[in-house]
């Protein structure tokens, strides 16, 4: 027997899990491709090479995937090189996935390079790549949910190639599945990752050839920063001066949550520059919204409405609404990767020394919204929304989709019925 009030609640749910559905049932179909970190024997002429180190939680692998989406018991390093076609084979803003491996480097993205190495040896890396710097920058990247450990890598390749920056590019990948139905496991892992990036945070402020770091996160990823940052100010009494930039893209983050990590980091000179990417029309993070049953998710805020003017204003958060930015996907959650200009002047901001909230940034500018990830969820049902706009802008992050989100009808339909 079902009383009606129960029998509502379910129908509610039905109707949430209807709206889910039919926001991804048009990228419901795609096999996921394994081995594309298997370096291939060489590149063609006018192809371009990102070097990276990458640092991560992730459990090692074999070669052909290299890290899991398992949890590692210790930090591991990886040395990397990725590969990305001739510029008269892509269009900016793009990642071209393998369409069999191995890849086709004169029209793909492929690896040439993928080694896993000890401490000693990425800190040797690091050291001779800073070299090649002239103003001594780290970007640090840390990607979001269900994002398995070769789209962290395409996708920051694609991130440093198209913004021309003059970083040291280090990729932070924690352990998330790569499944849209993991999204409990994936946050977990966040927390279970914040001291490892903590510690690399540290390690590289304290070396004196070091000029700044920036960290650019998205998605899942900004909570893993923000809490990382204020672990790092209660434990030191305040965030290593040398992060200087602090990007938060497209976050699914509680809006008191974030505010409270700021806070938390102490006054507003000891902190680094936030700058916030937000769009009110992204669909991703209203559905979100509507799963978590929270006011507002912090990517998403109008931020020229009280409380949010005055409370961006108090931490000394600079705002860059695109709400008005449009672009090819229809979720308005990729906005960054289809949007080229964003991610150069991003680069040129980087290049020049400026910090990205610097007051010639003006909020008309077509500036970065990282979202390669997704955001937060509860459930299968929430995982498959918010896995929408990791298919729109990483085809290879669509796997299993068309299984699941099957699954999830048929559940719809038990749940639903009387």
């Amino acid at each position: 027997m079902v009383f009606p009030e129960t029998r509502r609640t379910f129908r509610g749910r039905a109707l949430c899990l209807s709206l889910i559905l039919a926001l991804i049932s048009p990228l419901a179909a795609c096999a996921s491709l394994r081995g594309v970190m298997v370096p291939v024997s060489g590149t063609v002429a006018g192809a371009s090479q990102v070097d990276m180190l990458v640092a991560t939680t992730r459990k090692r692998a074999d070669p052909a995937e290299l890290f899991s989406g398992d949890r590692g018991p210790t930090a591991a390093f990886a040395h990397i090189t990725v590969s990305i076609p001739p510029s008269n084979a892509r269009q900016i803003g793009e990642v071209q996935w393998p369409r069999q491996v191995p890849g086709n480097p004169a029209t793909e993205f492929v690896t040439l390079k993928a080694d896993v190495i000890d401490r000693d040896q990425a800190i040797a890396w690091f050291h001779q790549s800073l070299r090649t710097v002239p103003k001594r920058q780290v970007l640090v990247f840390i990607h979001g949910f269900n994002n398995r450990f070769d789209d962290a890598v395409f996708r920051f390749a694609q991130i440093v190639h198209d913004s021309n920056a003059p970083v040291v590019p280090i990729l932070f990948t924690w352990p998330s599945r790569g499944s849209v139905l993991a999204y409990g496991y994936d946050r977990e892992s966040t927390a279970y990752s914040r001291n490892a990036l903590e510690n690399l945070l540290k390690a590289i402020s304290r070396d004196p050839a070091v000029g700044e770091i920036s960290i650019l996160a998205h998605s899942m990823g900004n909570s893993l920063a923000l809490e990382t940052l204020r672990q790092m100010a209660i434990r030191d009494g305040r965030v290593t001066p040398k992060i200087r930039n602090v990007l938060l893209a497209a976050p699914d983050v509680d809006v008191d949550l974030a505010r409270e990590a700021i806070i938390d980091m102490g006054p507003r000179a000891n902190r680094p520059a936030f700058t916030l990417f937000v769009s009110q029309d992204d669909r991703a993070l209203a559905v979100s919204r509507r799963v978590w049953g929270s006011e507002a998710r912090l990517g998403a805020i109008n931020p020229d409405q009280e409380p949010y003017r005055t409370q961006l204003e108090q931490a000394n958060v600079t705002v860059l609404d695109l709400t008005k930015l449009k672009a090819g996907d229809a979720l308005n959650h990729g906005k960054f990767a289809e949007s080229p200009e964003v991610v150069q002047l991003i680069g040129k901001r980087l290049a020049e020394g400026q910090t990205v909230t610097d007051s010639r940034v003006g909020l008309g500018d077509r500036i970065i919204q990282v979202t390669t990830g997704a955001a937060s969820a509860v459930g299968t049902a929430a995982g498959l929304a918010i896995s929408a706009p990791v298919a729109v802008v990483d085809p290879q992050t669509r796997q299993s989709l068309g299984a699941q989100t099957e699954e999830l009808g048929r559940s719809v339909s038990d749940v639903a019925a009387p």
